[in-house]
This record gives structure tokens, sequence and C-alpha cells, in this order.
């Protein structure tokens, strides 16, 4: 009997292409059905966050302090992702692991893609939906839906390159949270392995295409109410950039390929070529013999 309390990093690499490749023989309407699971609970821990913090937000920008709240609500999201069930674009953006170990085929990767990123977007908008029709963003006096129009509004007004790159550093640290989950034993390692970089992720300011599923359409939602309106403080030329061409074109297309590039390349692609181009015994890697002893 195995009793190790976590796996290796390079056990880790072996791991994220086996579920990758059970990932990939899913049904669509089951990878579907998982996703629409994902993006909900992405969107409740957006509003989450949003509800935590919103009274602490003082710009658009968000930062600080109620940066680092929003941060430590966020990971809910994702623990329910990882432990309840569910399939998160950003997550299967791992799968290029298992398609560099030829395990899973290019195309069957993008169908999974394609299949679970629209199942993210319903499960999201469900939720989104919910949310605005059940009055929540009166909170506070409608500084709850004055702040979601604000930050709808400033990241549908990021440059193209900075969402981008955004979008790579956020889905680095989304990946990195799953990978670690993989390597923790039981619920309480696995939890403690997506809190903290998604805690960071979320302090830092990033972008997440799937969160921006709740925050942008949210915000689209809520421009219509003239309460909402005037609590964000915002002028009418700049609530009217908050647009679904605007979200779709200017945010979640740039977000979308930041996050593929920071998930594939620099956590799939890195740990791939690492530990698995040239696979060795695992008995050879140093930091896996220091593991073991510990």
């Amino acid at each position: 009997m195995n009793d190790k309390k976590m796996l290796t990093p390079a056990e880790i690499a072996e791991t994220a292409v086996d579920t990758a490749t059970k990932k990939a023989g899913l049904t669509p309407s089951v990878q579907f059905a998982l996703a629409i699971l994902a993006g909900a609970f992405i969107a409740f821990a957006s509003q989450g966050s949003n509800m935590a913090a919103f009274n602490l937000f003082a710009e658009a920008e968000t930062y600080g302090l109620g940066k680092v709240l929003a941060g430590a609500i966020f990971g809910t999201g994702l623990m329910l992702v990882i432990l309840a069930g569910g399939e998160l674009f950003t997550g299967n953006t791992l799968m290029a692991a298992a398609v560099l170990s030829k395990k899973v085929r290019v195309s069957v990767m993008i169908k999974n893609w394609a299949v679970v990123f629209t199942g993210n977007f319903v499960g999201a908008m469900l939720v989104t939906l919910m949310i605005v029709a059940s009055g929540q963003l009166d909170s506070g006096g409608g500084l709850l839906g004055g702040q979601t129009l604000k930050i709808a509004v400033h990241k549908v007004n990021l440059p193209f390159l900075s969402a981008f790159f955004l979008g790579i550093m956020a889905n680095w640290l989304v990946t990195l949270a799953v990978w670690l989950s993989y390597g923790a034993r039981d619920m309480t390692g696995k939890i403690l392995a997506i809190f903290f970089p998604i805690w960071l992720f979320i302090t830092s300011g990033f972008e997440h295409s799937v969160a921006n599923m709740y925050y942008v359409p949210a915000g689209i939602l809520a421009k219509s109410n003239p309460a909402w309106a005037a609590a964000s403080g915002l002028s009418a030329d700049a609530l009217n950039t908050l647009t679904w061409q605007n979200f779709l074109i200017g945010n979640l297309l740039p977000v979308t390929l930041g996050n593929i590039v920071g998930g594939a390349v620099f956590v799939a692609g890195a740990y791939w070529f690492i530990y698995l181009k040239n696979k060795k015994d695992l008995k050879q890697d140093p930091l896996s013999r220091f593991i073991n002893a510990a």
C-alpha cells in the first residue's frame, strides 16, 4: 500500500496525462453537463467574491484589500470543480500534456475545449441571470450593482495585449492549482493546493475567461438599472462601452487565447518537457527521492 502523503512532480505529470486521457474519453453530452456545472461554480465564486469585498473597492481597477478578500473567497469555485466534479475549460488546457505524450489527438482536445467552453458559458449565464433577477445587486444600497458595472467596464476596456498577457498569468496560476491538486492524496491536501494559487491569481488582478463569463455579462445586464448605473459613478460614455461585442471580441477572445498559452505552454508543456519528453525512472529524480524520504 502506498502511504505517501503527496506525489512527486514527475508523478504529477504522469497523473495529469492519465487524467486528460480519461477526460478525452467522456462523451460530449457528459462533458457538456459537467461543463455547465463548472461554469456555475465559477460564477458563484465570482459573485461571492464581489459580495465579500465590494465595499472595499474604491476604483474600477479594484486594487488592495478588496482583492485580497475576494481572492480568499474565489478559490471555492475551483474546489467545487475539482472535488465535486466539473469540466473547466481553463483547467482542460492541461490536456496539452496528453497530446504531447501522444495519448490524445489534437482534434479530440480541441473538440473537448469547444464543448467545455460552451458549457461553461451556459452555466455562468444561468447563475448570472438568477443573480440579476434576484435583486441581489441591490445590496449596499445598490453599491454591489455599481461595483459590478465598474468591474465589467474595466474589463471590456483593457487593451488587447494587456488582456492577453493577463490571461496568460491567470491560467498559469489556475492550472498550477489544478496541477498541485493532482499531487495531493486527500481532500484537505487538495483544498490547500487549490487555495493559495487561486488567492494569488485573484489578488493580482489577472484575467480568467470563465470568471469573466460572469463578471462582464452581469455588468451588461446591470447597466439597464438606473440605480446601479448611478451607484457606479461611471459616465454614460463609459457605460456605453459595455456591449456584448466589446465583451466577446475585446475581452473574452484575448483572455481565452492567453489562458490557453498559460495552461498549455507554461504548465502542461513545461512539465511535459521536463519530466515526460525523455522519460526516466522516477527513482532517478533527485526531488522525487527527497520527497519520498520526507
